[in-house]
């Protein structure tokens, strides 16, 4: 069962980041986007003020199932991914660099995107 849960992790956890980085470029996914960047923030920076900056509780879940597969992983799923995906370990530091600076413009350009469609469909209407 272990097993599964370690692919299902995988697949919802990047399907996440994925759509978080890459959710506003369509207009109709765009409010959702906005909703999964936002409960990504609140879960690094909200929940993240009692269990530790960034925390994710995908990550936290995932981690778990692995340690019970005998894993030993890094601090950092983004370092993981990169390492699983591509061979290189980027290290801790560079990895957390990428994630917040990623969802920072990731949350920039989603809020600014909303904002500016709202003002159309107003203007429309």
């Amino acid at each position: 069962m272990d097993s599964i849960l370690n692919s299902l992790f995988f697949v919802f956890h990047t399907a996440w980041i994925a759509f978080n980085c890459g959710g506003w470029i369509w207009r109709r996914t765009r409010p959702w986007q906005l909703i999964t960047v936002s409960l990504t923030a609140l879960s690094w920076f909200g929940l993240g003020a009692w269990y530790g900056w960034g925390y994710c509780p995908c990550t936290d879940w995932h981690w778990q199932v692995r340690a019970r597969l005998g894993h030993e992983d890094p601090p950092s799923y983004i370092q993981l991914l990169t390492l699983e995906l591509t061979g290189i370990d980027p290290g801790p530091a560079l990895a957390d660099r990428l994630a917040v600076v990623t969802l920072a413009a990731v949350s920039l350009l989603s809020g600014t995107l909303y904002v500016r469609d709202r003002r159309a469909s107003a203007l429309l209407s």
